[in-house]
This record gives C-alpha cells, structure tokens and sequence, in this order.
C-alpha cells in the first residue's frame, strides 16, 4: 500500500508510522513526491486491517491500497482442478464439465431414477443436495444424513462422482465422506466459519456467489478456504439479485470471465439457479460455454412436476441428453488453451 504523509507532518508523526507499518510484518519504503510531500510504500503482507488504522493517524493524508484484498485468491497461475470421483475428473484446462441431477435428495427410488437418467444423458457429475438452506422454514429442508446415504448409493451405482452442499461446519466431516465435490450455497458463501472448516479438508470445493455480492467480496471468500491450505477451489456463478421479476436472478456471465481472469480458478456456471426457468437453461448454459466457463451445473428432474425444491427450474433427462454434446461442441469452438498444471492438493 501507498501512505500519502500531510504535508505538515513531522519526524515524530511519520515514525509512529512507519513503526505501525513495521508492526503489521510490512517492508516500509519512504520517498519523496515531486512537490517533497512525504510518501510511504509498504510492501508484503498486508495485514487487511492496517489500511483503517494508518488513516486514522495524525500525520497521515491517505493510503492507497495497490493490491487486492483477496491476497490468495490473486495467487493466479492456477491449473484445472482434481476431482478424485469413481471417474477421475478436472476442471478446467482445456475440458467442459456438466454436472447434473435433482436439485434435491427427495427419496432414495426417485433419486436413483434421476441419477441413472443423468448418467446415461452423459453427464460427468451427479449433483443433489442433502442439506437444502430455503427460504422458507416449512419448506422442503433436505433429507440430511438419509440424503447422504441416498447420495452414497447413486454415487456406487451410476459410477458418477458427486457434489452436494454442506451447510453448516459441523456436517463438513459427513458430507467429505461421501462427496467427491463440497459445495458452498450461495446463502452461505459469507459464513466464514464453514468456509474456514471446509479449508481444512483436501475435497475440491465449489464455492458459489452469493446472490448480492460483487466479485472481489467472492474471491474473498474463496481466502478463506485456501488460508486453510485446500488450493482445490472452484467458482461457480449463479446469478445476482435483479428488478426483472420475468427471472429468478440475472446470469452475469462477465463476472466468469473477470473472476477466472483475476484468480487463475476455474469457474463454472449454474444457469437453473441463475434463471429459474426451465425454457432458459438451455440457451444459459450454452451462453456459458461460448464465455469459457469450465463448466455447469445443471438441475434435472425426470418429473419436475413432482419435484419437492425448484420445479419450475428443472429441465427433462432427454434435454439434457440434447444440451450436452451441443455444449460441448460451443465450448470447443470458443475455447482459448489453458494452462494443463492440475491442482490437487
């Protein structure tokens, strides 16, 4: 960061600075701008709470952060991520994933039929969720232990990895053991002691965006899961908060490309959430591949009418049969080669 000095700022006054700076584990730099107003650059770090407290010091005019707030995350250099499933995965790197099923774990015989569907449709990941964060209490919460177990068993049975939510830091432990892929709902991307839990364990992670928040609020909450060491990260954009009442939220497909430019991750995009709609899917997801997304995450129901969580957003197994070579061929039309470096630890 860049400490501009007021101009009347005395030798005491910028040494309870530059001790400030010391004390906060920065490099302090001094020089002098062109009309000798005192300047300090700090280099390292930063500690993230040091820029309020320069400000508020006596001798100081301003600070200037130079970095992202997001230190890790803005590691870049980043390969396709490891998903260690039944079928050995990545993502990223030059491949397109589809992950696919319900969006919940309703029941063990209406689940297997899904996730048979799914599996023959050519998906690569079966996603379902087990614990379901609603917004309403009397709706449909998840199956939870049983919806794992469920899960468990399509995972044996259909040879497809899977990915499902943990909502709270103490099912981290139980959802590990049966997922190939943790994710993070877009309700609990700011809670930051289940992303903390979610650091500690070496599972990839799919983190998605929260409905409100920008991009740099996103990639600091991807931090906090590799400050506790699992680098196996990938975003996933579901669509921010909108005035059109037509659509469930607002796909914002250049938030894909400025987060997979500033961070190096993989991202790949939920276009059922982002929609809402069924009919939009379809074009969604294609509109995701053409942007070079690495993938998506797509909500399939063998009958939606039936469906316990999100109807009205589920597509038919034989669409999804249809969409995914059509994805396939778009992404490779338009993808640009990427580095092959796989994460996995």
């Amino acid at each position: 960061m860049i400490i501009v000095l007021r101009p009347q700022c005395g030798a005491s006054a910028a040494e309870q600075v530059l001790e400030q700076v010391r004390a906060a584990g920065l490099s302090p730099h001094s020089v002098s701008g062109p009309d000798g107003q005192q300047v300090i650059c700090a280099l390292g770090g930063p500690d993230v709470d040091l820029a309020g407290r320069l400000s508020a010091m006596e001798g100081v005019a301003r600070v200037v952060p130079v970095s992202p707030p997001w230190t890790l995350a803005a590691g870049g250099g980043r390969g396709p991520v490891a998903i260690d499933g039944p079928r050995p995965l990545t993502v990223g790197g030059g491949t397109f994933l589809t992950a696919a099923g319900p969006c919940s774990v309703e029941g063990q015989e209406t689940y297997l039929a899904a996730a048979r569907a799914v599996a023959a449709a050519g998906a690569q990941l079966l996603r379902g969720g087990a614990y379901k964060p609603r917004s309403q209490p009397a709706s449909f919460q998840g199956l939870g232990a049983k919806g794992l177990e469920i899960l468990a068993a399509a995972r044996e049975e259909t040879g497809l990895g899977t990915v499902t939510e943990a909502t709270d830091p103490r099912h981290v432990e139980a959802v590990a053991e049966v997922a190939d892929m943790i994710q993070v709902g877009a309700r609990s991307m700011r809670n930051t002691p289940l992303l903390t839990e979610i650091g500690r364990t070496s599972k990839p992670v799919l983190l998605k965006r929260a409905m409100d928040a920008t991009v740099s609020e996103w990639l600091c909450a991807a931090d906090f899961i590799l400050s506790g060491g699992n680098e196996r990260v990938i975003l996933c954009e579901r669509g921010v908060v909108s005035f059109d009442q037509g659509r469930r939220n607002c796909l914002d497909l250049a938030a894909v490309v400025d987060a997979a430019g500033k961070s190096g991750m993989p991202v790949v995009v939920d276009p059922s959430h982002a929609t809402g709609r069924a009919h939009l899917v379809g074009p969604m997801a294609l509109a995701a591949a053409a942007c070079g997304a690495a993938g998506v995450l797509i909500e399939v129901h063998p009958s939606p009418d039936k469906a316990l969580c999100d109807a009205h957003q589920a597509i038919l197994p034989s669409e999804l049969t249809a969409l995914i070579p059509r994805l396939e061929a778009v992404f490779e039309a338009a993808r640009e080669p990427e580095s092959s470096e796989v994460v996995t630890a």
